[in-house]
């Protein structure tokens, strides 16, 4: 007989199995009229917001969570201010999902690391919500991961990888950092769950990246 357990643990950076990997077809509908005409994502796709400080990648987040049609988001402030994440948690609770009907904070994970908390929070916080979103993803649920921001994620893996006296590559980054965004970014997709071929379920990675 197979013990079953209501908990199961699983090492975040480590990708969940998947049965198949399936091509994206449907749209990722964000609900800016800008980005669905000129940015087009597919539900299991991935897509970066660039820009310099200031210049709205937060709201462009903010807003892709708010109104996205997906079934899950999590929203992952790594190294954000906290006045941003607060606004999040101000806001969220008063928005009404268009789907069901319900609050959005229904549908809605919140991973909070602030630039004040350990920078070992701050690098684990991708991970975490990556593999959060597998999970549901297993359970045939169309996830959207909004990461807030990657830039940080980096900055935070070039100053443990400085304090564990690692060889740095350029600016002082760790010479992994490509491969380690790579592998972010490479666990989302639409995929058949492991044992149980005819559920699919999908994961839109969105990342904001700054200079």
């Amino acid at each position: 007989f197979y013990k079953g357990t209501l908990m199961q643990k699983w090492p975040v950076r480590k990708a969940r199995p998947v049965s198949k990997r399936l091509i994206p077809e449907e749209p990722l509908i964000t609900g800016q009229r800008v980005i669905d005409a000129f940015f087009p994502v597919t539900k299991g796709g991935a897509a970066a917001v660039p820009g310099p400080f200031g210049a709205g990648k937060t709201v462009v987040q903010h807003q892709v969570a708010k109104f996205a049609n997906v079934d899950i988001v999590i929203y992952v402030g790594c190294g954000e201010r906290g006045n941003e994440m607060t606004d999040v948690l101000n806001e969220f609770p008063e928005l009404i999902d268009p789907n069901t009907g319900q609050s959005i904070m229904q549908r809605t994970v919140l991973i909070a690391n602030t630039s004040n908390m350990p920078v070992a929070a701050r690098e684990a916080s991708i991970y975490t919500g990556i593999t959060m979103a597998e999970y549901f993803r297993d359970m045939g649920y169309s996830v959207a991961i909004m990461a807030d921001s990657t830039s940080r994620w980096a900055e935070a893996l070039r100053e443990m990888s400085g304090r564990l006296e690692e060889m740095p590559g350029d600016e002082g980054y760790p010479a992994y950092l490509g491969s380690r965004i790579a592998e972010y970014y490479e666990r989302a997709g639409r995929s058949q769950a492991l044992g149980l071929p005819e559920r699919e379920g999908t994961i839109t990675a969105i990342g904001a990246v700054s200079p």
